[in-house]
């Protein structure tokens, strides 16, 4: 899962981010209105942490500008104001949850958590394809009582591939929203994970397949 962090308070997006990341989210940050909205425009988040009190354009507006545009990744406003006011333009324009500062810090993970599974419509932490299950919690492969562990990346290849389920995923699309826009990874690189993946998938003896489109990408598909 991947969470944009849009904030001006540079030490705490920074520490909030230290904290997702050991929690297995992937994470952007963006310190001013104008670029979270610039990131947030790209869709390719699960999840938006916007403050109000902003530089350049403030969080109302990004909000405003992203739901205009159709841009639905859920949204938790954060920020220090803590009016009913405030609250109610936020969730008006579209914010699906709201927290105030000073926040203790498994609160706003709760939080995540919940809009999270309300995006992605399961139950639990537990995703399942064909004969396979992918445990969140755990990062373990799960076929019957087989159980192999993932590493990171692979895990969120994975979980990529089942939540589109059905869909095919180009090689761009992972790299953005796994490594990021700066990163240094080539296509070559989703192609060494997706063999290490197939291997496990072997291992725990699953008949789903990674399946290459040729010229696009990867999808799942279940094998005879």
């Amino acid at each position: 899962m991947k969470i944009l962090l849009v904030d001006d308070e540079k030490q705490l997006i920074d520490a909030l981010s230290v904290i997702l990341k050991k929690n297995n989210y992937s994470v952007d940050c963006a310190y001013n209105g104008e670029d979270g909205l610039d990131l947030a425009m790209s869709g390719i988040y699960d999840l938006i942490v916007l403050d109000i009190m902003m530089p350049k354009i403030d969080g109302i507006t990004v909000l405003k500008t992203l739901r205009q545009q159709k841009i639905n990744t859920p949204i938790l406003m954060l920020s220090a104001k803590s009016e009913i006011s405030d609250k109610i333009d936020g969730l008006n324009f579209g914010a699906d949850d709201y927290i105030t500062k000073p926040f203790i810090t498994e609160e706003l993970l709760a939080r995540i958590r919940a809009l999270l599974r309300r995006k992605e419509k399961f139950t639990g932490d537990v995703l399942s394809f064909g004969d396979i299950s992918l445990d969140r919690d755990t990062f373990e492969l799960v076929r019957d009582k087989k159980k192999i562990a993932l590493g990171k990346k692979e895990f969120q290849i994975f979980e990529m591939l089942i939540l589109n389920e059905g869909k095919s995923i180009d090689k761009e699309k992972f790299i953005e929203k796994i490594w990021g826009y700066d990163t240094d990874a080539e296509y070559n690189t989703i192609e060494v994970y997706v063999s290490f993946l197939r291997k496990k998938l072997t291992a725990v003896g699953s008949k789903t397949e990674i399946k290459s489109i040729r010229g696009i990408g990867y999808t799942l598909g279940e094998g005879k």
